[in-house]
């Protein structure tokens, strides 16, 4: 592998010159930018990661590239499928935050599968495209990004039907060498922490739609590519002096607007291009690899249910009886969400191509789970920091002279415990409830990877209810006619 370390990692992302605007200014250099790094440290991690814990975060390839990182390997077995979970929620508990990486990991794990099956159909060559792909970023050791999510438009027209054919990325010219292609990427989560993006359909298409069934691997530095990035609550925190009002000290999540403004891409990285029947399959097996990837969102729950019970000490009221329930009720969601998480991984099938995908109905259960208890988990923990948490003074005052002594005084609790501590986990639940990383908690637990409909469109679809009908007419000996 090329990059090793998490310091290597951010050195390779230096002096790409991308088109980057944020907060209305235009910057080329992203790295050393306040906003932006705290989400860059996120991914690092990853790569420090896979040096203190290879047994999970490092496995032998099923390519030709030897040992790989997980998170650009194809899962070969349940076990395989398992042990992205587990990495996935202590990466989640490490960064209390996004760590930017498992939509590549399910966007390269699904395209594995559905290249196979389109040259089987259809004679094509793109999985012989994508293997070789694959090997390239997995011997550079890079992160790879996902990109499906188009802007949509109406969402009552498909693609071809809108009045602006570019809110979904579509082929608009083709030559010898390849395609140029036009349109946008909605909420695209490390886009510019990656060294490729895997560009994807969002949704079922039909056969006036084939332009926009096309996926790909683009470099994030690609001419013509633009990037806008998101803004997130308290992120300009990021900028003032001091550490104690961020929160989180090292770490953020990061999401951008992906603007394509006809973007060259030749025929070697070309996956699907206007197959549009595939697009489906390929949407579905995305959805049920990323929604059972978000036991990430247990580990992020670890650290918050952690900071509750600090703040619960701190307050004193630690030995209180509803607090403990509390307590016990945030992890007993937090732990069905992982649950169902694994269950999914656990019951992976095999797919035409070798690999494996997670069981679609538990999967889908487990996101639906997410969309749900972080919220719950979060009033709990704001239940559990009382007003302070969003009536403490800034880092500003507690630098003031003359008011410093009157903070220190009041805002004691447990005398054990130090002001500054206290003030501290109290910014780390407002940073997970309501601030910068409550985008990757709540939101996205909400929204990402599909929101609550889809996933109950999935459950009526696999619940089985004529089978359990069945069943109960048989117990009570029923006779079917």
């Amino acid at each position: 592998m090329s990059i090793q370390s998490g310091a290597e990692y951010i050195d390779s992302l230096r002096g790409r010159d991308l088109a980057v605007w944020i907060l209305g200014e235009k910057i080329s250099e992203t790295v050393d930018h306040p906003v932006i790094r705290p989400s860059i440290n996120a991914v690092a991690e990853t790569y420090d990661y896979a040096i203190e814990n290879p047994d999970l975060a490092i496995v032998d390839n099923a390519l030709a590239a030897g040992r790989v990182n997980r998170f650009l390997h194809v899962a070969m077995s349940k076990n395989d499928v398992v042990a992205q979970n587990k990495m996935q929620r202590e990466l989640g508990r490490r960064t209390g935050t996004c760590f930017q990486r498992c939509v590549g990991m399910d966007a390269i794990n699904s395209l594995f599968s559905v290249t196979f099956d389109c040259d089987v159909k259809y004679q094509t060559v793109y999985h012989k495209r994508f293997t070789s792909f694959l090997e390239k970023m997995q011997v550079e050791n890079y992160v790879v990004g996902g990109a499906m999510t188009d802007p949509k438009g109406d969402r009552h027209l498909g693609p071809s039907q809108q009045a602006d054919p570019d809110l979904f990325l579509r082929v608009v010219k083709r030559v010898n060498e390849g395609v140029y292609v036009r349109g946008a990427k909605m909420h695209q989560t490390g886009c510019l922490n990656s060294h490729f993006l895997l560009v994807m359909p969002t949704m079922r298409l039909i056969a006036e739609d084939s332009p926009y069934a096309f996926s790909a691997a683009i470099p994030v530095d690609a001419e013509g590519i633009k990037y806008i990035y998101g803004r997130q609550s308290g992120d300009l925190r990021a900028c003032e002096p001091g550490v104690a009002d961020k929160g989180n000290v090292r770490f953020s999540g990061q999401e951008a607007m992906i603007i394509f403004d006809d973007v060259f891409v030749p025929t070697e990285s070309i996956f699907l291009d206007g197959e549009y029947e595939f697009s489906a399959p390929l949407v579905s097996r995305f959805t049920c690899y990323h929604r059972r990837s978000y036991i990430c969102k247990a580990g992020v729950g670890d650290v918050l249910i952690g900071a509750s019970a600090q703040i619960a000490e701190y307050n004193g009221v630690e030995k209180s009886s509803h607090i403990k329930d509390k307590v016990v009720e945030m992890v007993h969601m937090n732990e069905t969400i992982a649950g169902t998480a694994l269950a999914a991984s656990y019951e992976s099938q095999p797919t035409s191509a070798g690999n494996f995908i997670p069981n679609e109905l538990l999967a889908n259960i487990c996101k639906h789970n997410v969309t749900r208890y972080p919220y719950e988990i979060a009033r709990l923990a704001q239940d559990l920091a009382g007003g302070l948490l969003v009536t403490m003074p800034s880092s500003l005052d507690f630098e003031n002279d003359e008011i410093r002594p009157f903070l220190e005084k009041y805002l004691v609790g447990d005398a054990r415990f130090s002001v500054e501590d206290r003030r501290r986990i109290l910014r780390l639940i407002e940073n997970l409830t309501m601030g910068r990383n409550a985008v990757g908690y709540l939101t996205e637990s909400m929204h990402g990877a599909g929101s609550p409909q889809a996933q109950r469109v999935v459950l009526q679809r696999l619940m089985g209810i004529e089978d359990k009908k069945s069943q109960a007419r048989k117990l009570a000996g029923i006779e079917d006619r």
